[in-house]
């Protein structure tokens, strides 16, 4: 689990990052008079929104269902071994045929 979190912090970290820049571009164009501008900066600013809540509940399901894999491979380790022997099994022959 310790690498999922290292793996997670950049790309959350990037997600906010891109949100953050956003919205900052919501902010520079406050003083623009132009209808068009406007109408177009409010439903930025909405969406931008909406876009945060989304992404805060999106995350939390992921690291959940994360949460959920990794304590399932701990205590059946021989079951995802399995599985994922016939995914392969699987995968090997639907691409071996022409």
């Amino acid at each position: 689990m310790a690498t999922t979190h290292k793996n997670y912090k950049p790309m959350s970290q990037e997600m906010h990052y891109i949100i953050d820049h956003a919205h900052a571009l919501v902010e520079a164009t406050s003083g623009e008079l132009d209808d068009r501008i406007s109408s177009a900066r409010t439903a930025l600013k909405k969406r931008l929104e909406a876009v945060r809540g989304e992404y805060g509940d999106l995350e939390a399901q992921f690291l959940d269902k994360v949460q959920t894999a990794d304590e399932f491979i701990h205590v059946k380790p021989y079951y995802a071994i399995g599985g994922t022997f016939i995914a392969g099994l699987l995968l090997g022959w639907f691409m071996s045929r022409k």
